[in-house]
């Protein structure tokens, strides 16, 4: 392979050397900073041999090249654009730069959000089948206690990340601004504090105490569950004036001065003026939604519907957490979820219709699991990889979740949390299930048969796929292709992949990376490690071990090239963690230890641990099966994969 031709392709296909701000690569992908992005081609991009994907994410465009290749392809991309290396993050830190405040805003809102959402769900789906179970004990469908010790149990269960959602949000925010996230959690409790009224008594026991503030105005002594702005804006002021003041104070008196300082002036804020005017924007926001979304005859809901993907496309959907849990404590229920679970649902059943009508092969393995990863509600793949690709499919996506938000609407459809969308969050309607069932299958008929009727006209959609160069160099010379394999192929050969680490098998589909659960990197499986150690499942060459230790490219003696990556994106972790015991080049033997690494770390840190292992040349051969069931346990040594010749 000519890496040099590969990246002077790249660099051409991307508005040349002029459009490119900066540059990094993981194990995996290059990652590029561009000044203009409509001056990428990327049609063309895609149609470069070495190129297996291309996509947008946080303000980078993200090239997948594979293990092995794309280190080589950046040295010489690198050299012929005349920019020096950059790490992920100096390459994070501009991404920050080109982005405006709203999308700054945007993207610290997840950043808040996302490390909570787990606790929410469980308590939503908690909450649901409660409340299922009450409907069918309170209708004689079933015989039931509801007053208990376990039913009584799950009760409390099911309140708890809402009733101290001030604390969760305290602590996660404070960490996203650089404070001391502790500190952030004190916050959190201030504000709930039980010597506090509860904020949701005040409608039938009115205040029931107030202080005036300079004889200017009033305060009310009330908490603040279920508040979301107001934590937010207090964990900004207080990791602000922390970091401050650890410039400024002594460190022989730091440790006490500054928690002090930081929490009473906070406080003090919060309470007198923070609060109280947030408060009020925040119920205006949830009500005018509400407003919106409840317009007779579901008009609002549709239009919302319609519109949700786009906002998507626009990275600004993270910003409905704050719509999600301020509707759940205001009105008992999301009205908001199961809106963006039609939109999502019927762009899926658009990528769909697409994958069902295409001729082209690479369209379809592209496009049947993005539309099964989008009804489970990770919607990038299909709209990004596909339904944007070709426009219409986008467009009768966005009609269908048009058409089934407003049946929702008509429906009075809610949601008891927030975080799942797609089939699941059927889960956090236990109570109305056929309501959502109907509103979703309304969204998916509309959206599959506009884009079956009018948006697969396309001629990459409809015809078969055109051979490229390479392909007929390879299909002139089959019998050297078939030499070259059995030379390779060991002739007792079972085609078995064994169990590099321990863990618990995770199917290839479910791995929460759309590079390595489309398989675009290869086929296999996973593991979700339960001891942090890495070891070679056959005797062979390493022939790609990164800098970072958190994947290691093998080549077995039988031809199969495997890649083992540690956690997802641990590349931003610049080694920590990890430690390598074998080099580029060396011989191992099955067994050997290649990478051990320490888990706990590495969660600390935020990341996720589970680990893929691919075959790097699946495509040499007729199938990749994975032989391990989800979630049961596997050792090293265990049968993992079989690839069949």
């Amino acid at each position: 392979m000519d890496h040099r031709s590969s990246a002077r392709e790249i660099l051409s296909a991307i508005g040349g050397k002029e459009n490119l701000v900066s540059a990094a690569h993981c194990a995996t992908r290059l990652r590029l900073i561009i000044a203009d992005n409509s001056k990428i081609q990327k049609e063309t991009l895609e149609n470069i041999d070495v190129v297996k994907g291309v996509f947008e994410a946080s303000g980078q465009l993200q090239i997948i090249i594979g293990t092995g290749t794309v280190n080589k392809v950046y040295d010489e991309f690198i050299a012929d654009a005349g920019v020096e290396a950059s790490s992920k993050d100096e390459v994070k830190a501009q991404v920050a730069q080109k982005q405006n405040w709203f999308k700054r805003l945007i993207k610290t809102l997840g950043d808040v959000f996302v490390p909570i959402i787990p606790a929410i769900v469980a308590g939503g789906l908690i909450m649901g089948i409660m409340e299922a179970l009450n409907f069918m004990a309170s209708n004689g469908f079933i015989s039931l206690d509801t007053n208990g010790y376990v039913f009584t149990i799950f009760k409390l269960l099911s309140n708890a990340a809402f009733t101290f959602l001030p604390i969760l949000i305290g602590y996660s925010a404070t960490k996203v601004f650089g404070g001391n996230p502790y500190l952030g959690a004190v916050i959190g409790m201030f504000l709930i504090h039980p010597d506090l009224q509860n904020a949701w008594t005040v409608s039938t026991n009115g205040y029931e105490q107030t202080f005036s503030i300079f004889g200017l105005f009033n305060v009310h002594m009330v908490g603040y569950q279920g508040h979301v702005i107001p934590i937010i804006i207090a964990s900004f002021i207080l990791a602000n004036i922390e970091k401050k003041l650890h410039k400024k104070v002594p460190d022989i008196i730091d440790l006490f001065v500054t928690p002090l300082v930081s929490l009473t002036v906070t406080a003090f804020l919060v309470y007198t003026f923070i609060g109280p005017v947030f408060v009020a924007l925040e119920n205006g926001i949830i009500t005018g939604v509400q407003k919106l979304i409840t317009i007779p005859f579901g008009i609002g809901s549709f239009i919302m519907g319609g519109f949700y993907s786009t906002t998507v496309v626009g990275g600004i959907h993270h910003m409905y957490t704050v719509i999600d849990i301020g509707q759940l404590a205001k009105y008992g229920a999301t009205y908001w979820l199961p809106l963006a679970s039609a939109a999502n649902m019927a762009q899926g059943a658009a990528c769909l219709a697409v994958a069902v009508r295409s001729k082209n092969n690479k369209i379809r393995s592209m496009a049947y699991p993005s539309a099964l990863s989008c009804m489970l509600g990770i919607t990038e793949p299909a709209i990004f990889g596909v339904n944007l690709r070709f426009v219409k499919p986008f467009i009768f996506g966005s009609i269908g979740g048009a058409c089934g938000a407003m049946v929702a609407s008509i429906l009075h459809l809610g949601a008891t949390a927030t975080g799942v969308t797609g089939i699941f969050a059927i889960l956090l309607t236990l109570n109305h299930p056929v309501k959502y069932i109907i509103s979703m299958a309304v969204a998916m008929g509309v959206a599959f048969t506009l884009t079956w009727l009018f948006g697969t006209n396309n001629e990459q959609i409809k015809n078969e796929n055109k051979p490229s160069e390479n392909k007929t160099e390879k299909a002139e010379q089959p019998a050297q292709a078939m030499e070259t394999k059995a030379e390779n192929a060991d002739a007792a050969d079972d085609g078995i992949i064994t169990a590099p680490l321990s863990g618990k098998a995770v199917k290839l589909e479910n791995i929460p990376d759309q590079t390595f659960a489309q398989g675009i990197l290869g086929l296999g499986a996973a593991i979700e490690p339960t001891e942090g150690k890495v070891v070679a499942p056959g005797d062979g060459k390493v022939e790609t071990l990164f800098d970072t230790f958190h994947a290691v490219g093998l080549t077995l003696d039988n031809g199969k090239e495997l890649l083992i990556h540690i956690g997802i994106n641990t590349v931003e972790l610049k080694g920590e963690g990890f430690k390598a015991y074998v080099s580029e080049g060396d011989r191992v033997t099955k067994g050997q230890t290649l990478i051990t690494f320490d888990m706990d770390f590495i969660k600390s840190k935020g990341y996720q641990t589970i680990t893929p292992v691919l075959v790097g040349n699946s495509d040499e051969f007729a199938s990749v099966e994975e032989l391990a069931e989800e979630g049961t346990k596997v050792t090293i040594g265990d049968k993992l994969i079989k690839v069949n010749a």
